[in-house]
């Protein structure tokens, strides 16, 4: 993406992607919580939990977590059935999901204090549904890229598939070309933290998310959200694009101050491939 070269130093030069990832763990403060819930916390003030995508974990936001504690107190659970999580409980639904959220949110952000709430695809049905909930203290509820409205959108581009005979090299390169193909949009931007990350969480994901993307699951929920409404979508999302008015135009209809901002050059996984940006939109909108 012309213009955005810095959104393409993700690591030190020459640093391992798994080092990136320990030495951001290691700087978290861990706790774990109902359903056996592990959550990751950095800086200090008010509360912003983000919730990751599908076949994700707190790694989701691994270009985003320092730059928003500058200013929040960043929790970042890996939601039952993912990353180091425990199991989801059965039947899996965003509802289910969205029940033990909320029991660890209480438990990491005690009542009545108030939080912010971030979700990234999958994650923001779930954070819909937690704002949602009864009781809930959200103020501001950003959502990244969702589904969950039944709106429209343009058949998938095919994906690779995995086969038991692929050495590793074939593996890597068939995450690689599925995130190019389904998560971002700048091809240079597709690098190996990048395929690290998905390549872990896929293999530890064990929740099963069946048609909950496609069903209508967040625009039921929303009528019951008070929270004040920020939609981040990238412009080159293949799950959204070119429809991304009849997004802003649901949303608005919940949210008579909503704040839709439009990533240009991104695709779905907005929050890595344009951090620099998507930090400093979430900074802004939810100050």
């Amino acid at each position: 993406m012309r213009g955005h070269t810095e959104e393409r130093r993700s690591a030190p030069a020459g640093e391992r992607p798994a080092t990136v990832v320990q030495r951001l763990d290691a700087a978290a403060r861990r706790r774990l919580t109902a359903g056996d819930m592990v959550w990751r916390e950095w800086g200090a003030g008010r509360a912003l939990v983000l919730l990751h995508g599908a076949h994700g974990s707190w790694t989701h936001w691994i270009r985003n977590v320092m730059a928003l504690a500058t200013r929040f107190r960043v929790l970042v659970p890996d939601m039952p059935g993912f990353g180091d999580s425990g199991p989801a409980p059965e039947p899996h639904t965003a509802e289910s999901l969205a029940a033990v959220v909320t029991a660890g949110v209480d438990e990491v952000v005690t009542p009545p204090e108030e939080l912010d709430l971030a979700g990234f695809s999958f994650g923001g049905i779930v954070a819909g549904l937690v704002a949602a909930r009864p009781g809930a203290r959200v103020g501001s509820l950003a959502l990244l890229g969702p589904n969950g409205m039944a709106l429209p959108r343009e058949p998938l581009p095919p994906v690779r598939r995995l086969r038991a005979a692929m050495t590793p090299e074939e593996i890597v390169q068939v995450h690689r070309d599925n995130l190019a193909a389904l998560m971002i949009a700048d091809v240079a931007r597709v690098d190996d933290l990048a395929v690290h990350v998905q390549l872990d969480n896929v293999r530890r994901a064990r929740f099963r998310v069946g048609d909950i993307p496609d069903s209508d699951v967040l625009l039921r929920a929303l009528p019951a959200v008070r929270a004040r409404l920020v939609g981040v979508w990238g412009d080159r999302d293949p799950y959204a694009a070119p429809h991304l008015d009849a997004r802003r135009t649901t949303l608005a209809r919940f949210s008579p101050d909503l704040d839709f901002r439009v990533i240009e050059g991104a695709g779905h996984w907005t929050i890595y491939e344009a951090a620099d940006r998507v930090n400093a939109a979430l900074l802004d909108a939810l100050a």
